[in-house]
């Protein structure tokens, strides 16, 4: 019985869902604290010839992204395995940046791919306080630590200083896709691939983003054979979290669930 077991080929499969952030305790998302020892764990699995990673994320962090997609590749360096990653609803912005880990990457045909580029998105408020008679004071030791304070009027050197930094994160992104991707990508298809457009899975087979069309299980199978294993490793929540989440202040709860839904339904979800 125990040999039977032995032979049979398992593949580590970690789940990643939700924004990518600092998530804490309650909120379901993705961090790189939170997903550090399942990736490290996943990979420690010997005689597993693959790890799988699943990703259903609209982006999120740039830097939690770069973290989680840097430590998947040392893993798999270290540990000689290979990377498959499938995206499921959505791998859009950081959520794409992270599947960039995968030496190959799978998709729906209805999935949500891309997205490569960063935002910032806020409020001006300016109008609406003068109109109810409220006086802004601000003060700092620092002429730009009030940069776009959502009171007060906008500046064009604070819009260009953003623009700024926005840009470098851009190109720091734009070099994981062509690193990962290598000559994979499709730029002859006369689409502007780095602008922050999304696509279907189909079409994002068609420009190289991903490399083919089906499902973790599907697809491993296909790879490791019919009786392959697959162990899923993704991240729990904790009996006392729960509890814990039930008595969590409502109005930061609610303004949570606003931010996480305004990243989803950037793609109509």
């Amino acid at each position: 019985m125990f040999s039977f077991f032995k032979k049979k080929k398992i593949i580590p499969h970690i789940k990643l869902n939700g924004v990518i952030g600092n998530v804490g305790k309650f909120r379901q998302g993705i961090d790189f604290s939170g997903q550090e020892p399942i990736i490290k764990k996943a990979f420690s699995i010997k005689k597993a010839p693959a790890v799988a990673v699943t990703i259903n994320s609209p982006g999120g962090s740039p830097v939690q992204s770069h973290l989680i997609y840097k430590f998947i590749r040392e893993q798999a360096k270290k540990n000689k395995k290979k990377v498959i990653v499938f995206a499921e609803d959505v791998a859009a912005s950081g959520g794409y940046l992270i599947a960039c880990s995968g030496d190959e990457i799978y998709a729906n045909s209805s999935s949500i791919i891309g997205s490569i580029g960063v935002i910032y998105s806020s409020f001006g408020f300016k109008d609406l306080i003068q109109k109810i008679g409220v006086q802004r004071r601000v003060y700092t030791a620092g002429k730009n630590k009030s940069t776009l304070d959502p009171f007060l009027e906008e500046k064009k050197e604070d819009i260009d200083r953003l623009k700024n930094i926005q840009l470098e994160l851009h190109q720091d992104f734009i070099e994981v896709v062509e690193q990962s991707r290598s000559t994979k990508l499709k730029k002859d298809k006369g689409v502007e691939m780095f602008s922050g457009e999304f696509w279907s899975g189909r079409k994002a087979k068609e420009l190289g983003l991903i490399d083919g069309i089906g499902n973790a299980d599907q697809i491993l199978r296909q790879k490791y054979g019919e009786d392959v294993i697959i162990k899923k490793f993704e991240k729990s929540k904790g009996w006392l979290a729960k509890k814990l989440s039930s008595s969590e202040d409502q109005a930061d709860k609610l303004i949570s669930i606003i931010e996480e839904r305004s990243i989803w339904q950037r793609y109509g979800f």
